[in-house]
């Protein structure tokens, strides 16, 4: 597939066509985008732009040579797919002011908005714990949330999104044109419209977040998760999956009978919260949680 330039007029049309959407987020939209064919990395080249005096900076490529997911893994940015990173600095309105402890809250509100937007015109996304989007018990997208800190607090942050459109994926994933295959119609209808719905997701989850706090947005999280259920092993002892922290955290319970000859001592509570990155739920799999 050939590398074509996405269409900032579209986007931007796309994007004052949401519901609930500004004339002045639309206007400051369209004066902070940055378009690219192809970069190793939106986030870097946003965080590039942040330092040279951009904080309030939008950037979206074609395609990523260098993409990264969360805990440094490659991520796959082909041809057909969004890529876009969005900066949050603490002039905006939105900015973050929360502590570093509750840097994970702002994955999973992002991760909950961008769900929530697409469900908004039918498609039936859900989560992976913390932050991948699924369709179809496959992986449609994933979310990289980055931050800078000064005394204690968020000062700034870099949102990546990439969600798969029309680019090749792997077994493990899908996109939405090979979704959009087997429904009886469609209703996003450009890689444009995609980027404006994904951004308003943005918008909307991060604004939730700072205005009503991770209480407001948590039971619904938990309702997209597909995880809920799923049974898991840490160290030697059989889980399931109940829910997530204010913090983040995955919430594991334990029944009596889990109990392995293997059991470490440390774990005797019978539930326990595990931090993102410390496990690995996987893919492939079919997930008890799925509704």
């Amino acid at each position: 597939m050939s590398v074509a330039e996405f269409n900032k007029e579209k986007f931007i049309d796309s994007l004052s066509n949401i519901q609930g959407v500004s004339d002045k987020l639309t206007a400051s939209t369209f004066a902070n985008l940055h378009i690219f064919l192809s970069l190793p990395s939106t986030n870097q080249t946003l965080w590039q732009l942040i330092d040279s005096g951009n904080p309030s900076s939008i950037v979206i490529a074609s395609q990523q040579t260098a993409g990264r997911g969360q805990w440094g893994r490659n991520w796959q940015s082909t041809v057909g797919g969004l890529y876009m990173s969005i900066a949050i600095a603490k002039s905006n309105t939105i900015a973050p002011n929360i502590s570093i402890s509750q840097t994970s809250q702002l994955t999973l509100s992002n991760a909950w908005g961008i769900a929530s937007s697409l469900r908004d015109y039918g498609v039936p996304v859900q989560v992976k714990w913390p932050n991948d989007l699924i369709l179809e018990h496959k992986k449609l997208g994933g979310i990289l949330t980055e931050t800078r800190i000064h005394k204690k607090k968020i000062s700034q942050a870099v949102i990546g999104v990439g969600i798969n459109w029309a680019n090749s994926v792997p077994d493990t994933g899908i996109n939405l044109q090979s979704y959009y295959m087997k429904q009886s119609k469609s209703g996003i209808f450009s890689l444009e419209m995609l980027a404006a719905i994904v951004f308003h997701g943005l918008d909307f989850g991060i604004k939730q977040l700072l205005e009503s706090g991770i209480e407001s947005i948590l039971p619904s999280y938990q309702q997209l998760l597909i995880n809920i259920g799923q049974q898991v092993v840490v160290e030697d002892r059989i889980g399931t999956i109940v829910g997530v922290t204010t913090n983040g955290e995955l919430r594991v319970k334990f029944n009596q009978d889990s109990t392995s000859p293997l059991t470490q001592p440390q774990i005797s509570s019978s539930e326990i919260f595990l931090k993102p990155g410390t496990i690995n739920l996987g893919y492939g799999q079919l997930f008890p949680g799925s509704r």
